[in-house]
């Protein structure tokens, strides 16, 4: 679960909408999982995953990768879309170059400046770097999340004419101010999602010992997992030990009731480290839900809330980030049924998915 499986559910949903037949090339689920019946097929295949459950890492990576190479040279397609990682497009070039066909490259971020975020060898992000530009210049499309992300996407000598912007959002049917809160006996704030590095979550854990101190019963709730999570579980443990819950991966209506609850919902990006033209979607489920956003970097994420009316646009500081959550709980929130209308008119994720599908069925009749 996750913004990227929300994205490419949108999309088929959009295809199968616009009569395509469609074929999900992807893993055998962790414990079994199974998407139940569902109008279109899947093929699954094992693969490695990390000890929290992802495909994560070099070797996660090409389990997949590798077998996907020959599941695809099989396979009868007008045309394949390819999402994120690059060395998943490169094996989609290859073998789309192969049975002479089209593919899509579904751009949700610039994977070789999300690398520069990390503590990865300059030489893998070179080498990331070279791979994702040919995936990139190979693509007969890419649809980028953004117009950063696109501006970024150019960079790598992608024309114009290939370049198409669909925006991201949330399934308004599930993150939207109707969604039943949760009644906690202590004020919070919700976290959801990936909790990476180039994140820098860490500044919501150093505000909070602030924040007690005016309210010594507040907490931050975390739902999500990432990288980072051991490194935030030992910060909490040492500087604000009780005040840091971390409920793992929740079902997307378990998340929508906890932010909805949420004095504000947390978001950031690490400046500085290549990745500020990203806009997160946790920004759009909470402001779905109504719930004020505390964005605790700068970018486009921080442009998107304050330029909208979401919340508090913040530097990523653990003082700037506490006076926000002390005014979040002082102050009465007036504002949720305006950032709910602006999701649901302006980050519709049914909406992103039916226009991303319009490009790839153009692609597909044209192909024929």
């Amino acid at each position: 679960m996750g913004a990227a499986a929300f994205r490419l559910q949108a999309l088929v949903d959009g295809l199968v909408a616009a009569g395509a037949e469609v074929h999900v090339v992807t893993t055998r689920a962790p414990g079994g999982a199974s998407a139940g019946s569902v109008p279109f097929r899947i093929s699954r295949w094992p693969v490695l995953r990390d000890p929290g459950g992802n495909v994560r890492g070099y070797l996660q990576y090409l389990s997949f990768d590798i077998p996907a190479f020959f599941r695809l040279l099989a396979l009868d397609a007008d045309v394949v879309v390819s999402e994120p990682p690059p060395t998943t497009g490169l094996v989609v070039a290859l073998s789309s170059w192969l049975r002479r066909r089209p593919f899509v490259y579904y751009a949700a971020d610039v994977w070789s400046e999300a690398l520069s975020a990390m503590d990865v060898p300059g030489v893998v992000i070179g080498l990331m770097r070279r791979v994702e530009g040919f995936v990139l210049r190979r693509a007969s499309s890419v649809i980028a999340i953004s117009d950063a992300v696109a501006e970024q996407v150019a960079k790598f000598g992608v024309p114009a004419e290939r370049l198409r912007v669909v925006a991201n959002g949330v399934d308004t049917s599930v993150f939207n101010p109707d969604v039943e809160a949760v009644a906690g006996r202590r004020p919070y704030f919700a976290y959801t999602g990936t909790i990476s590095e180039w994140q820098g979550a860490d500044v919501f854990v150093r505000a909070l010992p602030i924040v007690q101190q005016k309210f010594p019963d507040a907490e931050i709730r975390f739902f999500g997992q990432g990288t980072d999570e051991p490194a935030l579980r030992a910060l909490a443990a040492e500087i604000a030990p009780g005040g840091v819950v971390f409920g793992g991966v929740v079902p997307p209506r378990q998340a929508a009731s906890w932010l909805r609850g949420a004095a504000a919902a947390l978001v950031s990006i690490k400046p500085g480290q290549g990745y500020d033209f990203a806009k997160p979607t946790k920004i759009y489920a909470a402001a779905g839900c109504g719930t004020r956003v505390i964005f605790a970097g700068a970018g486009e994420g921080a442009a998107v809330v304050a330029g909208y009316g979401l919340g508090d646009a913040v530097a990523h500081d653990p003082q700037a980030v506490a006076a926000a959550m002390v005014a979040a709980l002082e102050n009465a929130d007036s504002g949720r049924g305006l950032r709910s209308q602006w999701v649901a008119d302006n980050a519709s994720l049914a909406a992103a998915g039916q226009e991303a599908a319009a490009v790839i069925a153009a692609l597909g009749r044209n192909h024929r």
